[in-house]
């Protein structure tokens, strides 16, 4: 089954701006989207005033006329938002600006996610018993159970006794990723290196995640440009083509309700079956991953639902060794990711795997072809993405 996106379309430009600590950032969110969508631009080569599509998730607070008002663009031809929250929607956001430009709906579509929780507040925090809970947390919170890291935990720990694993391998991608970030001075935890003693020591946060197990909070923004292969292979930049892209849920899959039968889980199995399916090319084909880490535990669950490893191998898959460029087995969020890099909900991500692409990469893999993105595991609906050197 070949889906119409296949080699169609393709990343032509990334933009970020500075990452800050959480609530750090000396503007507001819709400047730093601004800034980031006009770095893409510029790294594309095109006017900023051609993006004529916009397409974000997770409640994204920048609305597209808005911004298409700021930044000068002609007009705007598709808007879309990904729904759910957190980070389930950062490759589906790509796919669905390929979607847009494949069916002619626009010509350059712009994917962006910002945050500056000092305006805003903290993103997801957990609620109380002393405030309105959603329809669903009324069946957890008053039994304790409120922050996201309580819940993943529940399932990380199911998967972890069902194959028999320690916690080597949930410390094996913590300490690939701070390593990787000390090669990008982009990194917030650049110059901040880990050592498994560090990670052992750590405090535990809901067990088996230590401190070092869990994501960042950050302000900053991050965007990507697409449009037809045709239009990139006339711009300035080494095209990052989208191959594959899916997206979706177990069903009845819910981080604090569920009722799916597969509990110790990433809610990745259909997606990506379908993602590997869309794309003609399998798991052995991906050479970089950048797996989303909201905590390592969905990083080890996403990882092996994607093929990348089994399940039985996770205890001599999954470490420092095999999980670091450039030698590595499969180098894993080669920028340091959302546990070193910076937690912007993910896209990053998919700048890094364009990076990867292009060769540009702080923690280049060699000869890097294809690879993948998966976002948000341990949510509904999450999303996948596989890029290319070639269509």
């Amino acid at each position: 089954m070949e889906y119409g996106i296949k080699g169609k379309v393709a990343i032509v430009g990334i933009g970020e701006t500075r990452y800050y600590k959480r609530g750090a950032s000396p503007v507001s969110e819709f400047l730093l989207v601004c800034e980031a969508v006009m770095k893409a631009a510029d790294d594309a080569g095109i006017d900023v005033k051609d993006i004529d599509g916009f397409a974000s998730y997770s409640m994204d607070r920048n609305d597209p006329t808005r911004l298409a008002a700021a930044l000068g663009c002609k007009e705007v031809s598709f808007a879309n938002m990904f729904w759910g929250g957190g980070g389930g929607g950062c490759a589906g956001a790509v796919g669905n600006g390929a979607a847009a430009i494949v069916a002619g709906y626009a010509k350059y579509v712009v994917a962006y996610r910002g945050l500056a929780q000092g305006q805003f507040g903290r993103f997801g925090q957990a609620r109380g018993a002393g405030g309105y809970l959603p329809a669903p947390m009324s069946y957890t919170a008053p039994y304790g159970l409120f922050s996201p890291a309580q819940h993943i935990a529940l399932r990380t720990r199911t998967f972890m006794h069902q194959y028999g694993m320690s916690q080597d391998p949930l410390a094996g991608i913590a300490l690939a990723s701070y390593a990787h970030a000390q090669r990008n001075p982009r990194a917030i935890m650049y110059g901040r290196p880990l050592t498994r003693e560090d990670y052992d020591n750590s405090r535990w946060i809901a067990e088996p995640f230590h401190l070092f197990d869990c994501c960042q909070e950050n302000d900053g923004a991050a965007a990507v440009i697409l449009t037809t292969r045709e239009r990139a292979r006339d711009l300035r930049q080494r095209p990052a083509f989208v191959m594959g892209a899916a997206q979706g849920s177990e069903t009845g899959f819910s981080l604090v309700a569920p009722t799916e039968v597969s509990f110790g889980g990433a809610n990745f199995k259909g997606v990506a079956r379908r993602l590997y399916e869309s794309a003609g090319i399998g798991p052995e084909d991906v050479d970089v991953a950048q797996v989303y880490e909201n905590f390592t535990g969905g990083t080890l669950m996403s990882m092996v639902e994607h093929g990348l490893c089994a399940a039985e191998e996770v205890e001599t898959f999954c470490t420092v060794e095999n999980l670091t460029a450039p030698n590595g087995k499969m180098p894993l969020n080669t920028s340091g990711g959302n546990l070193a890099e910076c937690y912007m909900h993910g896209l990053e991500l998919v700048l890094e795997a364009a990076r990867q692409i292009r060769g540009e990469s702080t923690a280049q893999v060699p000869g890097a072809k294809v690879a993948l993105v998966a976002a948000g595991p341990v949510t509904a609906p999450v999303s996948s993405l596989l890029l290319s050197d070639e269509p």
